[in-house]
């Protein structure tokens, strides 16, 4: 066969391998095939092609240039594919024991890609990779688990030991801030009456309890106050408390302030108005007096509220009902100040569940003598549920959780693994409370576990289809 025709063969084929590259055909070819090394091709240095420089699957017959004008790499006869099988591979040899006497058998091979496939004898895959030999002793019926050192150290397996600790457990529940219900009042006549004058006070003001707010003239107080001052001032009944006693129980019960009245028994005389004064300190919420109008029984002309104690209502997840308890302490943080904390305590858990949130709703007393927390801010509750005793502990990242069951791994030295159920307790602060399956002191798998399942995971289901294998 001449030279040109097997350059022209050579090219064809190249030319057929180019456009299988191209569509995107990632099957090997059914035959092996090596690369000549440049030490081996030095005999014939004649190019019998020219391919891209930058290896793509670009070729040519004759010298050619890129697009950038760089020359194409010529390929000589002795760089070219060589189509000759390779010699088989040899299995790795048998390694001998510490005393070099007892030879390590191999039980059986598995696949290289994890498939759950075994060879009694050496094979390849579709691929052309070598299956993998098991010696035994590596999948030990302990349910352990063996990692060679090489795995362990590129995995990054690391351990912890199993340690006692205090846990910080916190429930964090968001609420808004809400005012006492035992600490608003709210001025209202018990007659009729109208506004002469209002003090200068609007919704927001702090007032004192006995500042006046308003004056009131009320034809049915000052028929009562006329008929006390003449019963304490007449010289028949002046001496007899008990005859004073009926017309002033009249204008306590017409609300009339205690100031008043003890300005007519110091005075003897009738006053055309009565002031009206703030019954407790605290901010007012509402005002509805205005000079001159005409107030009938229960129009409510004044709101105040007092704010020195406010309440935290906050919603708790049905889940952590059972962890809360009247009387625990809380900390409360404010969305308009941070970094500053509140402290209280629980002090009413409704009896009702919301259908829609799954959450219950929890009452928090909170001291605001500096009146910063307002009705209708936004909160964050935390409640500390955990123990001030210690608890055995391994950090959250060392369980597997798979729903119904929570397992660790246990390192048992020499690259084995021993796989152990646990009973979990609470968690805070990155640990987990380890209430059964651990003694203080084990070491336990804290990073790359699950590399480690997914490797016993694989190696039962090898060793389950090899069984499967051996019965039939």
């Amino acid at each position: 066969m001449t030279r040109a025709v097997l350059t022209s063969a050579a090219a064809a084929l190249i030319a057929a391998a180019g456009i299988g590259y191209v569509a995107g055909t990632q099957r090997p070819p059914a035959r092996a095939f090596a690369m000549v090394t440049p030490a081996r091709a030095e005999g014939n240095s004649a190019p019998i092609y020219f391919q891209d420089p930058d290896g793509k699957p670009a070729y040519s017959l004759t010298p050619r240039k890129t697009g950038d004008g760089r020359d194409y790499r010529a390929v000589p006869a002795g760089a070219d594919v060589n189509f000759n099988e390779a010699a088989p591979d040899t299995l790795p040899p048998a390694t001998t024991s510490a005393g070099g006497t007892t030879e390590r058998r191999i039980k059986y091979y598995r696949n290289p890609m994890g498939l759950p496939d075994t060879s009694p004898t050496p094979k390849k895959d579709s691929m052309g990779m070598d299956y993998i030999p098991v010696y035994e002793g590596e999948d030990s019926d302990d349910g352990s688990v063996k990692l060679s050192p090489g795995k362990i150290q590129r995995t990054g397996v690391s351990s912890e030991p199993a340690t006692s600790r205090v846990i910080r457990t916190l429930i964090r529940a968001p609420g808004t801030i809400q005012l006492d219900e035992r600490r608003i009042s709210v001025i209202s006549m018990r007659a009729e009456s109208w506004v002469q004058k209002v003090a200068n006070v609007t919704t927001g003001s702090k007032v004192s309890k006995g500042q006046p707010l308003m004056e009131i003239y009320s034809p049915s107080v000052a028929s009562a106050a006329a008929e006390y001052i003449a019963t304490i001032t007449s010289k028949g009944t002046s001496g007899v408390a008990v005859y004073g006693r009926g017309s002033r129980q009249r204008l306590m019960n017409l609300d009339v302030p205690d100031t008043a009245i003890a300005a007519m028994e110091k005075s003897g005389t009738v006053p055309i108005t009565i002031d009206w004064s703030a019954p407790r300190d605290g901010i007012v919420l509402e005002r509805n007096a205005i000079e001159g109008m005409r107030a009938q029984p229960g129009d409510v002309l004044f709101r105040v509220a007092d704010t020195s104690v406010v309440w935290a209502m906050v919603d708790v997840a049905e889940r952590d009902l059972g962890a809360i308890a009247i009387g625990q302490p809380v900390t409360v943080g404010a969305r308009s100040f941070p970094g500053r904390e509140f402290t209280g305590k629980i002090s009413v858990v409704y009896p009702q569940v919301n259908r829609e949130t799954r959450t219950a709703r929890v009452r928090i007393e909170l001291a605001n003598p500096d009146g910063a927390l307002l009705p209708d801010m936004y909160v964050d509750a935390n409640i500390d549920i955990g123990s001030s005793q210690p608890v055995l502990t391994v950090p959250e990242s060392a369980v597997l959780d798979t729903g119904n069951r929570q397992a660790v791994f246990v390192e048992k030295g020499q690259g084995r693994f021993e796989p152990r159920e646990v009973k979990l307790g609470h968690r805070g602060d990155g640990y987990v409370e380890i209430r059964q399956g651990l003694t203080e002191g084990d070491p336990v798998v804290v990073s790359a576990n699950f590399l480690i399942d997914a490797e016993s995971n694989l190696k039962a289901a090898l060793k389950g289809f090899s069984n499967a294998g051996g019965q039939q």
